[in-house]
């Protein structure tokens, strides 16, 4: 069974770059837009096995969509990279306090991020 994986960012063109990228290997992909969408979209969901979110996003930051995320058994465990042209420390570090397993900064190596959610997926 194919995994399927959530990709949350505000940008079109990140979106369907990031869902080609994992649909060509192999992965189911849902889109969002922003986090309140991620979070409607993970909601309708019947499985998710990893998320990648982006920060800044309107209506909601992707901070506010991986601790919403978090705060529920469901998806405590779920694999979430976040995927930002933020790449400063403090928002590293913020990311990961708020639940993230991995934190990449845009623009990823479609090798390197496929090889790291292949990883996260065991």
């Amino acid at each position: 069974m194919s995994k399927q994986i959530l990709v949350v960012d505000d940008s079109k063109t990140v979106r369907n770059l990031v869902a080609f990228i994992l649909k060509s290997e192999g992965f189911k992909v849902t889109t969002a837009e922003d986090g309140l969408d991620g979070l409607e979209k993970l909601y309708s969901m019947q499985h998710v096995d990893l998320i990648v979110s982006d920060v800044n996003m309107p209506r909601m930051d992707g901070f506010t969509f991986i601790k919403s995320v978090r705060e529920q058994d469901a998806y405590k465990d779920v694999p979430i990279i976040i995927l930002s042209t933020e790449g400063q420390s403090k928002d590293i570090e913020a990311g990961m306090s708020f639940g993230a397993n991995l934190y990449m900064v845009k623009p990823a190596q479609p090798e390197k991020m496929v090889r790291n959610i292949k990883m996260l997926l065991g």
